[in-house]
């Protein structure tokens, strides 16, 4: 009998963990799909030439190849760097040990 509420409390507390990691996790999968769309969204034209890239490299490139004004151009650069350091920090995330059992639990993938 002294061991169920160790059992439960042991239980209540890695449901907790799987919980916030899930959400963690999907937090930065959306926050990725809203930078790329913010990104389509900044120029028209631009929007166009990006639709199937999810590449950062890619993505450099084909910012680079258009002629964008000064404005529009900068922020694209910004939100690039976002998308960047949003992608490395999800993907270190899901590499290491506890975290890759939620993500292979949850069906998460690297980006």
């Amino acid at each position: 009998m002294g061991f169920i509420p160790l059992f439960l409390t042991m239980g209540g507390a890695l449901v907790l963990f799987f919980l916030t990691v899930k959400n963690t996790l999907q937090r930065k999968v959306n926050l990725q799909k809203e930078l790329l769309f913010k990104l389509k969204e900044l120029n028209p034209e631009l929007g166009h030439n990006l639709i199937d890239k999810e590449n950062p490299q890619e993505l450099k490139a084909a910012i680079k190849s258009e002629n964008l004004k000064k404005e529009l151009a900068t922020t694209a650069k910004d939100l690039l760097k976002e998308i960047k350091i949003n992608r490395h920090q999800y993907n270190q995330l899901i590499s290491k040990a506890p975290y890759k059992w939620v993500a292979k639990l949850f069906g998460f993938q690297a980006i």
